[in-house]
């Protein structure tokens, strides 16, 4: 897919589908995401989106990500 600009999750809108491209904020920030399942290469579907508070779903898993963390995951449209 070329063109396709990343962008962070925080600006991502209810019901689109996203894939992880990167995931910022050092190593600590990428094991605790890691954990919960969001690799890069994970997709999602944007659930919730309220204030730049975000909930996702990946597979049968929704996960609550707060602004702050949804700032330093990175996404492309799929």
């Amino acid at each position: 897919m070329h063109g396709v600009t990343a962008f962070p999750l925080s600006m991502s809108t209810e019901g689109e589908k996203v894939k992880v491209s990167l995931l910022r904020g050092g190593k600590s920030v990428e094991l605790r995401l890691t954990s919960m399942g969001l690799n890069v290469g994970s997709e999602l579907t944007v659930s919730q989106h309220q204030g730049g508070n975000v909930v996702v779903v990946r597979g049968e898993t929704r996960l609550a990500l707060g602004s702050s963390m949804a700032q330093k995951i990175i996404v492309e449209k799929i």
